[in-house]
């Protein structure tokens, strides 16, 4: 196929090769070509790239004239999804890959509307036409009792807790995802954050350059949202610059000895009377310091 007439997958969700690996890719490329087809499917009077980001476009940069690729046609979003994550978790390794690789593998394989059976028929692909000795171990039974989450966690080797994390951060934009894969926002707090709906996250990441997000702030946004996630951009602004958590100053109390009290008032005045006078007093004392 014709490098220029192959495009990515329109949601493709991992970080291209890029440094010392994409230079000895392309070195490589150059020297035996693509030894090992990329995956597509039809798209117009072109081709989505399902498989093979990284020879797509070590290709281009050793330029070679075509890509050697398989085109796979009908197949669903889910599946189309399956060949894609699956892939880069075997060719990568799932510890390897950034949080929000990890999370979009983890949200995958956690939607029960996908089968089971299905998925393990892709990776036996997969795995034979790399023509690899991919470990297959993970691969669950259609027929599986476990629950969802400990079925993903045993597959990754992650706990629970984990995988629930993981799949919050997958509902997070990907401006907030960037920084959770840089480190800037913490895993914790990207969860509370997950909860707030895509237009508030979108302020949110706005704001990032100018104050941190950590944990306690994430809650206070998450807290301030209503039933669809929302916060109004004003509110947001005023949490994240802390205006509203800034101590209001104590009402000051004054007390007025017995012996000044007894000077001036009898022990029948009422207090609001004592209150107004006293108010009074006060009042004509500054309007006469003003004037000297």
């Amino acid at each position: 196929v014709l490098p220029s007439l192959l495009c990515p997958y329109h949601n493709h969700k991992f970080e291209l090769y890029s440094g010392e690996r994409l230079e000895d890719m392309v070195a490589s490329i150059k020297e035996n070509g693509v030894l090992s087809p990329i995956i597509v499917q039809p798209d117009g009077d072109g081709y989505e790239i399902l498989i093979g980001h990284n020879r797509w476009n070590a290709s281009k940069l050793a330029g070679l004239p075509t890509v050697p690729a398989i085109v796979k046609a009908g197949l669903t979003e889910e599946e189309q999804l399956v060949f894609l994550v699956e892939s880069n978790v075997m060719q990568r390794g799932f510890s390897n890959l950034r949080i929000s690789e990890q999370a979009a593998a983890v949200a995958l394989r956690h939607n029960e509307m996908f089968s089971q059976g299905k998925r393990n028929d892709i990776i036996r692909e997969l795995a034979l036409m790399e023509n690899s000795d991919a470990d297959t171990s993970t691969l669950i039974p259609a027929d599986s009792k476990l629950d969802s989450g400990k079925a993903v966690g045993a597959e990754y080797g992650l706990s629970k807790g984990s995988v629930v994390r993981l799949i919050r951060i997958d509902k997070l934009t990907q401006e907030l995802k960037a920084l959770v894969d840089s480190g800037e926002l913490s895993i914790r707090a990207g969860v509370e954050l997950s909860f707030l709906s895509e237009d508030t996250q979108t302020v949110i990441a706005e704001c990032v350059e100018e104050c941190k997000i950590d944990m306690k702030t994430a809650k206070k946004l998450r807290e301030a949202a209503d039933g669809e996630g929302y916060i109004a951009p004003d509110t947001v602004h005023a949490i994240l610059c802390g205006e509203d958590t800034e101590p209001k100053p104590k009402p000051k109390s004054v007390k007025i000895s017995s012996d000044t009290y007894t000077k001036y008032f009898s022990n029948g005045e009422k207090p609001k009377e004592i209150t107004e006078t006293i108010e009074k007093a006060l009042a004509f004392y500054f309007e006469h310091m003003e004037e000297q």
